[in-house]
This record gives C-alpha cells, structure tokens and sequence, in this order.
C-alpha cells in the first residue's frame, strides 16, 4: 500500500508540474496572410496552328503562383477528383471525347487557412479512344462485373516507384490477397454495371449493404474507423471516359496502354480515393485494373473483376 501511495503521489508531483509548464508557454500562431497576386496559365500539349486545342491526348499543363501561399489545389471542372499541387505546377489529362471547354480553378492557400482563387476557361481536344474495351465492359449494352473473389490476387498491393526497394513496380508484389479473403466485409457484393448506348459509356456501383470497403488511410481520415467495410456514398451513374495513361508502369508492363476515368468521384467497390484505373487487361469475361492511392502515390492497387460472380463453398 505504501509503495502505491508514493508512486500517486510520485504521478500528482509530474501531473502539476506539467500543468504549469502549459500554463507558462505562450504559442502564438503568427500573422495570418491572404495570398495575393494569384495567377493560373496553362499550356495544351500538341498545340500548334492546325491544333488550336492540343493534339488529341487531352493532356494541359498548369501553373499557378501566389504570394504568400504554400500549397494550391486545382479543380479541373471535368467530374474528376481535386489535385493538390504544392508547388503549384500540375498537369491534367481531359479524356472526355471532341472538343470540350471546362472552368478550371485553383485555389491559394496561406497561413490559417486563408485562401485565393482563380479561374480560367480551357478548351481541349480529347480524341483518345478504345473501341475494344468499350464493348468488353459493356458487352455492347449492359454487362455487369464482379469482384474475381475466388482467385490469388484478386486485390494486390506494390509499389508505384521503379526505384523502390522490393521489387518490380509493374506488380503486386507486396501483397495478394488469398481466396475469399475478405469475405467477413461486404466488398464481395459489389457490382459494377456497365452500360453503353452505342457511343457513350457510364457506370454504376451497386451493393446491396449500401456499403464500401474503404482502405485504412482514408477510413481513418474520414472518422470511420478502421479499414473495411463501412456505410458509403455509391449512388449515382458515373460516366466513363478513356485516354492514355501516365503511369510508370503502363509501358515497362507491358499494359493494354488505356486508363478508365470515372465522374463525380466514381471507383470500383475499393475506396483508395481515385476514380482513375489502368487497364492491366481486358476480356470478355476477364478484367485486371490497377490504380494509385491519392493520398499515398508509393502504393499502387490491383484488382481483378470476372463478369460471373463467383460462389463460395
């Protein structure tokens, strides 16, 4: 009891010493400064005098500057997710096809918080296509896909740096998941619909548990808990547009050389915060994907997809 006694004390001596050196600091966050003078260019790329709007890769370089002003993020106008560019110089493939204008903005950040935009119109020109996929995702009119549970690597992890220790960053090589692996989450109910009329594409993720499996950092950040399956906003139909990928592994891979991009935030039943996938391969009845966590660009995601959802034993 006497040994108990001296350590409580022992803890209420450094409690109170601890309380009085909070009270004694004096943390001042500094002035906070609006960033001012805030400018945005762009370059097509391709653009010359036959090619007024770029040559058709619907690829634009941005640069954004400011004073007082640390970081800046761009909203490209297109459905797809906001980019965060420090240093202010960015660029964006525009895969929806023809000729297409869109507002973009990028917003200034300064101390506290304080922010500036600005905007400008782009007009480019996207004629980046691939017939083929089109027909294998959609099956001509409506085709669904489903998670190809059953088989090593369904989902996959590397990295997304040649130069990584660990090995070949055109696989995953850091991890595949077993059979069935996930079955306690509800990852395995979903079912991405494709649906074509011909010419456009689009795409809905359907789930009947209304629920995501969303990856660590990101449940984390969102207040969900831990990685897995949690309550999540899939409704809607997503459009689908296709351009040519800017990946490090599409070429060193040996990839198919198209990526898919999906509107309005729009993925495939494995929240990573990207609605940009690679296409690794494509078939009638066989798709392998990969793509790169946006808040975590070292890791990059594989999945595979069969269009026959497979039953467990």
């Amino acid at each position: 009891m006497k040994n108990i006694r001296s350590i409580v004390s022992m803890l209420l001596v450094i409690l109170v010493v601890l309380l009085n050196g909070c009270q004694e600091s004096n943390y001042t966050l500094g002035e906070l400064v609006t960033p001012s003078n805030i400018s945005l260019s762009y370059e097509l790329v391709g653009a010359d005098g036959e090619n007024p709007n770029g040559d058709g890769s619907g690829v634009v370089t941005f640069e954004a500057t400011a004073d007082n002003a640390f970081n800046f993020s761009f909203d490209y106008g297109d459905g797809k997710d906001v980019e965060i560019a420090p240093g202010g110089i960015t660029s964006h493939i525009f895969s929806q096809d023809g000729i297409n204008t869109f507002n973009v903005v990028v917003t200034a950040v300064g101390t506290g918080g304080l922010s500036a935009k600005d905007s400008v119109q782009v007009t480019v020109y996207s004629g980046f296509q691939d017939e083929e996929a089109r027909l294998f995702l959609s099956g001509g009119s409506s085709k669904s896909w489903y998670w190809a549970a059953d088989t090593l690597g369904h989902l996959g992890l590397g990295p997304n740096d040649m130069v990584y220790p660990g090995g070949d960053h055109t696989k995953p090589n850091w991890y595949q998941a077993v059979p069935w692996e996930k079955s306690a989450t509800s990852l395995y109910e979903t079912e991405l619909v494709f649906t074509t009329d011909g010419t456009n594409l689009t795409m809905e993720q359907k789930n009947p548990t209304g629920e995501a499996f969303i990856v660590d950092a990101y449940s984390q950040e969102l207040g969900l808990g831990p990685e897995g399956s949690h309550t999540f906003d899939i409704a809607g139909i997503k459009n689908v547009f296709f351009g040519k990928p800017n990946s490090i592994a599409t070429e060193d891979g040996g990839y198919r050389g198209t990526s898919m991009f999906f509107s309005d935030g729009g993925f495939m039943g494995f929240y990573a915060g990207t609605s940009e996938y690679e296409i690794i391969d494509i078939s009638e009845h066989l798709l392998t994907v990969r793509m790169v966590q946006t808040n975590v660009p070292l890791f990059a995601w594989y999945h595979i997809f069969r269009d026959e959802k497979p039953i467990q034993e």
